[in-house]
């Protein structure tokens, strides 16, 4: 009987075992997660769980019990300590090994941390990535305490928000010239940055952080300008790195993650990779997709091309945000862009951004417009770029573009 072993519980890892099944793969099917908790989702640990309007259970993608109706092997809270490609072998971190006839990595990112010597180890520094952190950072939530936040992207700001929407005192500090400027255009930053000062969030933006105070727990923080700021508890929002540090030493090809074909498969031909961790093909450029859209998607790719189909995956990336009362909804990549053509809605807290590569529509920024969202999704998709004149002009009824 045929053995496929996934490494990592979580959105890709999940989706990539159901679909083994889905396809009627009869096999062996074993799932090695590092958490105690079964497969869940990410994106609500920064927004509804951690404002505690989402029960825990809820999380769940699916009932752990499905694993076993499913004959699916959930080995939860261990992990994978040493691949050997030659052999075909998982060891796990309680010792036993794993023989495999095929294999995918679905090992995620994990958060960057600061440095020990500027503070990074101090007590009362967080990080928000997975559930526990999720659960070791909500009693700190409490109204009239102090937050810092260091790094204004899409963690960070989520994390302002809900600290914000609780009652706390919040300062985000971001030592680029902008929020959210490795993701979005300087519209975008500004649609950000006037929300969150909105909402009393101090936002500190071209200024870095010298090292964080505190003996043995975080009192504040020493910025690179000189100023000094007090903090109860800060939260690390610098972005994450992936997780090869399986794949590396078992001499797979890497190249900001695991480096993947156009089917999925890694430089070992018993090997894919899905998720977070994986780099891929997309518009002759390689890239890494952070997101839930392109976990589930090339996981099922990638469990498609572990029978043999042949299938070439073409991400279509989407995104999404939510932030106070604002939902930010990504379509495309806007990878090399050029020119933002900015269409007002209907409302003040309406906006869509058009990003344009020479005449080339390659993303929109929807916040609060769901409609705009679709519409440059499909358009995109289907490769039609409509002049952007007429695309942001308020008059210009977004469904005719389509026609």
């Amino acid at each position: 009987m045929s053995h496929f072993v996934v490494i990592g519980a979580g959105q890709a890892g999940s989706s990539l075992v159901a679909k083994l099944r889905a396809e009627g793969f009869d096999g062996r099917i074993t799932l090695v997660g590092a958490e105690t908790a079964p497969p869940y989702q990410r994106p609500p640990l920064s927004k509804a769980y951690l404002l505690g309007e989402m029960e825990k259970a809820r999380l769940f993608l699916r009932p752990e019990a499905w694993y076993a109706e499913h004959d699916i092997e959930l080995r939860l809270g261990v992990t994978a300590s040493a691949l050997d490609a030659g052999a075909r072998t998982v060891t796990l971190s309680d010792g036993e090994t794993l023989s495999y006839d095929r294999l995918a990595l679905c090992t995620g990112a994990h958060p960057r941390r600061l440095p020990a010597a500027i503070g990074g180890d101090l007590a009362g520094v967080f990080t928000m990535r997975d559930l526990a952190d999720a659960d070791t950072l909500a009693p700190e939530m409490v109204e009239g305490r102090r937050l810092l936040v260091v790094g204004g992207g899409y963690i960070g700001l989520e994390a302002a928000a809900v600290a914000a929407k609780r009652g706390l005192t919040v300062t985000v500090v971001e030592q680029a010239e902008r929020i959210l400027q490795r993701v979005a255009a300087p519209e975008t930053s500004a649609y950000f940055r006037d929300l969150h000062q909105s909402h009393g969030v101090e936002i500190r933006e071209g200024v870095g952080l010298e090292r964080l105070l505190g003996e043995e727990r975080v009192t504040g923080a020493r910025l690179t300008d000189g100023s000094e700021l007090t903090a109860d508890f800060a939260i690390v929002g610098v972005g994450v790195a992936p997780g090869t540090g399986l794949a590396e030493p078992a001499g797979l090809a890497l190249d900001n993650g695991i480096r993947c074909d156009i089917h999925c498969r890694t430089s070992d031909e018993h090997i894919w990779a899905a998720g977070d961790c994986a780099s891929l093909l997309w518009a002759d450029m390689r890239i890494r997709l952070e997101s839930v859209g392109n976990a589930i998607d090339m996981a099922e790719n990638a469990a498609l091309n572990m029978l043999g189909r042949g299938v070439e995956y073409r991400p279509r990336p989407w995104f999404w945000s939510d932030q106070f009362d604002t939902k930010l909804q990504i379509a495309g990549l806007n990878a090399s862009w050029d020119a933002v053509h900015v269409r007002p809605g209907e409302t003040p807290a309406q906006a869509s951004h058009w990003y344009y590569r020479g005449d080339k529509l390659i993303a929109v920024d929807a916040m609060n417009d769901s409609r705009a969202y679709m519409v440059g999704k499909r358009l995109i998709e289907a490769g039609r770029s409509p002049d952007p004149a007429r695309a942001t002009d308020p008059a210009t009824d977004l469904k005719a573009l389509l026609k």
